[in-house]
């Protein structure tokens, strides 16, 4: 893997100070975590989720531990399930009288030749990451409507949306379906004052990756790069804080990507 030195991390500037955020797949070091990090360090309130009780329950107690316990609340919540979308939503609302921002990064990969793809493969992939994208978003924009106040929805897609890669039909289908899902929920929500936009990374480095990843893998992907090294998970979520920020006032519908790889 690549030893092309990170920039230094970027310190919080408060561009979410007093907003409250719903983060799907918050639990552990990879995007998730490190979103709901930034948005805390920029001043935001934050609802975390994943269907890892344990992990969560962790990052849950770690977070509140430096940013304050009034700042971070979780609930379990597998995004397959219409329940426990809602009851993760109805939390958000209760504890902080209103919802701002929601980043959907829950998302399963997995590598498979299609020709030995099952149907469960295919539909478990699909159901976590377009379905489960589509259930928060849907649940986001009727909060967003109903208390008028606008609000802004981040999703997280993959440059597999835009090119092939072997073993990854399922995957790239899903993020694919996520981008064209950003800019249709975009072009319905402006009506009432909502944005949703998407990031689309490439590789950003965790210990899970690592664990599923064969290294010949992680090296040509890499090597793709034009930086000529990965992510770190807290580059992408600069550009989730951006996106979810009022720098971005004007943007929506749009898929950014946080890659050299668009194509």
């Amino acid at each position: 893997m690549s030893d092309v030195e990170s920039p230094a991390y970027v310190s919080g500037h408060g561009l979410l100070t007093g907003r409250t955020a719903v983060i799907t797949a918050a639990a552990g070091a990879g995007i998730g975590g490190a979103t709901a990090r930034r948005f805390l360090e920029e001043g935001a309130r934050v609802v975390i989720s994943d269907a890892h009780a344990r992990r969560l329950k962790e990052s849950e107690e770690a977070l509140a531990a430096e940013f304050g316990a009034a700042n971070v609340a979780s609930l379990p919540c597998d995004v397959t399930d219409e329940q426990q979308v809602e009851a993760l939503f109805a939390l958000a609302g209760e504890l902080h009288d209103g919802l701002d921002i929601v980043v959907n990064n829950a998302g399963l990969g997995g590598t498979c030749a299609l020709v030995d793809m099952t149907d469960e493969q295919w539909s478990r992939v699909l159901d976590v990451t377009l379905n489960g994208t589509f259930r928060c978003t849907r649940a986001a924009l009727r909060r967003f409507r109903d208390q008028s106040g606008g609000g802004v929805v981040v999703n997280n897609a993959s440059v597999v949306g835009w090119r092939a890669q072997a073993g990854q039909a399922h995957y790239a289908a899903a993020k694919a379906g996520v981008m064209a899902l950003t800019r249709c929920a975009a072009v319905e929500a402006a009506e009432y004052g909502v944005r949703v936009n998407a990031v689309s990374p490439s590789l950003a480095m965790h210990p899970h990756l690592v664990k599923v990843t064969t290294p010949e893998l992680l090296e040509e992907l890499t090597g793709r790069e034009a930086f000529g090294r990965y992510a770190q998970p807290w580059e992408v979520a600069n550009v989730m804080v951006f996106l979810s920020s009022g720098y971005s006032s004007y943007m929506t519908g749009e898929v950014v990507s946080v890659s050299s790889q668009h194509a």
